[in-house]
């Protein structure tokens, strides 16, 4: 058959042909990219002498189909999935694994690259040359070269069951995720919705064919405004419980066994490759460096949290026992209360603010903001492919005209869509011989879909996600680097989330929200007073949401700091853990850990703590852009020549460096949350 994965794409830009591509296509073209990449390899390997140039940039250049053909698979299986797609992913991931454990327990190889790399003090290497020359090193010795060929092989075999266990563990969730739906037939239950909730309550309802119902999922669309506004306490119940107790209760989607393994498997690579730990092995090639400095840092935000998320606490505990006289104030009850509250002290609240933020006006804002800031222009192109008719393609270019990027846009939950928000990539930029590729950038969200009589209305929350995965894809389209592998977002795990976490600023600043707020019936400007109570209301609770990331990141810590041996009971583990964050009663049969995707599924496992890290880095920086203008040309430039292009091209410091003229100060942080007073 003709395989269009295995053709040129006679597309604009190169991009995928989804249009043509079948699932029957996938495994031909991985299987044949993967021969095309070996062949590749070989030729490395046949050179007389090993140079930077004919090893380590040709590494570099290999396997650049495979890529783009996996990147096109694995995409789907996230955003557009379905029972044929995960079962070849079942039987693709093995030969992905398989295919770069040949590639990095290569011994010629291997020696080819340590020779270039035992040569690199005589060799007049720029920074980023230097750089990829340690990373290329260092990814064949953290992955296995130096081992004997029986504990090669036994890395081999962890390696494809974790692939296969990983990705058994996003099924699940997935699954469970779709399974459930709660039907409410009586419209006096649906108390304290807003009517655009209810509106598309009924719509869901509808679709599953049950018209004059209204119906909610475990999609953060549906879940979340019922955990926030709806008074009917046993609807609260109802869909907490479901919501956290995914993949937990001993039945064929159970993930509590699988995460056994999986840190079993982890620990067992670790110290096979001479590491105590998942975590040590991990945090090595991460800014904090080490499980002792990662748990210093999570323990002293942890100190400085707690008494304020305490004092939050017991404000809700007073609130609804005012209110309606609660006095068993549980977990299902804390988001309800805490809106309430928020609305009294602030007179805000979502719906007062979801007018203000329609979908199409705020992408034209976040697009009129990257403008300002690095002189973006974003096209829609309908000649670009797309996967789901829900995807927008557009073309990225300059101030002078010139292509800088393919960007997707993908904003509503389906079933075959994973839960979250997330920024990735089809194709990596990068040089060769002179010539450039451009990077092709996509952002995945679940947001509030458009009803019969509303538009598409954003929570502040959902603003902020969008400005966040926005931020991520910035530091992709704006990549300029020569190799893939240190291009983008491919910079250490806890550098990552700066570029994101930093643009949400943004989303709180007077000049940034006057570009797109504006009421989708009256055309109204956000009012200025509505921004100020935003700005008021941005510290409302921080202890609580502090402590409640701190948590997570204390879970992934303890679950990959240590031998798993003692981890006999998964709920019983996590229950230990999470009791010095948790300020309210456990929910019996309650957990975390079975959906807890980013560390199980995800690139996160000893990472989680990156968001707070990162939170010091982006609270630090944005300072800068307070000082001079958040609008300013020059600190604007800088970020982008210093961060946002320059990649993983050289260390993180080296670069937070060159954009803030100094190491960053936790202090901006902590006055930003309110932990500390600000003089």
């Amino acid at each position: 058959m003709n395989n269009p994965l295995l053709a040129d794409f006679a597309t604009p830009f190169d991009t995928p042909p989804f249009h043509l591509i079948n699932n029957e296509h996938f495994l031909e073209a991985i299987k044949e990219s993967i021969v095309q990449a070996k062949k590749e390899i070989d030729q490395i390997k046949i050179e007389p002498e090993s140079t930077f140039e004919n090893t380590i940039e040709a590494l570099d250049r290999s396997g650049k189909k495979l890529g783009v053909v996996s990147a096109i698979f694995f995409n789907l299986n996230s955003a557009e999935t379905n029972d044929e797609i995960q079962r070849l992913a079942r039987e693709i991931s093995p030969l992905l694994t398989e295919h770069a454990n040949d590639i990095l327990l290569d011994q010629d190889l291997f020696g080819r690259v340590a020779k270039v790399y035992a040569d690199k003090g005589s060799l007049d290497l720029n920074p980023e040359q230097n750089t990829l020359l340690e990373k290329t090193y260092k990814s064949f010795v953290r992955n296995g070269a130096k081992l004997n060929t029986e504990e090669a092989q036994k890395l081999r075999k962890i390696d494809q069951e974790l692939s296969q266990l990983s990705l058994k563990f996003g099924e699940h969730v997935l699954a469970e995720t779709n399974r459930f739906v709660h039907f409410v037939d009586q419209e006096e239950d649906l108390e304290g919705l807003p009517e655009g909730i209810k509106e598309a309550a009924a719509q869901i309802a509808e679709e599953k064919g049950k018209t004059g119902t209204w119906a909610f999922t475990l999609d953060y669309p549906s879940y979340i405004p019922a955990m926030t506004y709806a008074k009917n306490r046993g609807l609260r119940q109802t869909l907490f419980l479901a919501f956290n107790t995914k993949a937990s209760k001993g039945d064929e989607l159970d993930n509590q066994q699988i995460i056994k393994d999986i840190l079993r498997l982890r620990h067992d690579r670790a110290t096979l490759l001479g590491y105590a730990s998942h975590a040590d092995f991990v945090l090595e090639e991460r800014m904090a460096k080490s499980p002792q400095k990662v748990m210093g840092f999570l323990e002293n935000l942890l100190e400085k949290a707690k008494p304020k998320a305490e004092a939050e606490v017991q404000e809700v505990l007073e609130f609804a026992k005012k209110k309606d006289g609660l006095i068993d104030l549980k977990k299902w009850d804390f988001a309800y209360y805490s809106e309430q509250l928020k609305k009294e002290k602030y007179s805000l609240d979502d719906e007062i603010l979801r007018p203000y933020f329609q979908l199409e006006n705020v992408i034209e804002g976040v697009f009129q903001t990257a403008k300002r800031l690095y002189g973006l222009d974003f096209v829609e192109n309908k000649e670009i492919p797309v996967y789901h008719p829900d995807v927008t393609a557009y073309e990225v270019k300059d101030e002078s005209g010139n292509h800088v990027s393919v960007f997707y846009a993908d904003f509503f939950p389906r079933t075959g869509k994973r839960n979250g928000a997330w920024m990735t990539s089809f194709k990596g930029q990068y040089q060769t011989d002179g010539v450039e590729s451009r990077p092709h950038v996509s952002i995945v969200c679940n947001f509030t879909k458009p009803t019969k009589s509303k538009p598409s209305l954003l929570t502040f929350n959902e603003l902020t996600t969008l400005f966040h995965e926005f931020g991520h894809a910035l530091h992709g389209m704006l990549a300029k680097g020569t190799y893939e592998s240190l291009s983008g977002t491919s910079v250490y795990w806890d550098f990552v989330e700066l570029p994101s976490q930093i643009f949400e600023n943004w989303c709180y600043e007077k000049e940034c929200l006057d570009l797109f707020a504006r009421h989708y019936q009256t055309g109204e400007a956000i009012p200025e007073d509505l921004i100020e109570r935003i700005k008021k209301a941005a510290n409302f609770q921080q202890g609580y949401q502090t402590l409640r990331q701190l948590s997570f990141g204390l879970l992934d810590m303890a679950y990959h700091g240590q031998s798993p041996e003692e981890i006999k009971d998964i709920r019983a583990f996590e229950e230990k853990i999470m009791k010095k964050t948790d300020l309210l009663p456990k929910v019996k049969g309650t957990m975390v850990s079975t959906s807890f995707s980013h560390i199980f599924q995800g690139g996160y496992s000893s990472g989680y703590y990156s968001y707070k890290w990162a939170e010091v880095l982006d609270a630090d920086a944005f300072e800068l852009f307070q000082e001079k203008g958040v609008f300013d040309p020059e600190t604007s430039r800088s970020f982008a020549k210093n961060i946002l292009s320059a990649g993983g091209s050289e260390h993180p410091s080296i670069l937070y460096r060159r954009f803030r003229g100094r190491d960053p100060k936790p202090d901006a942080l902590m006055k930003r949350s309110g932990l500390i007073a600000v003089k």
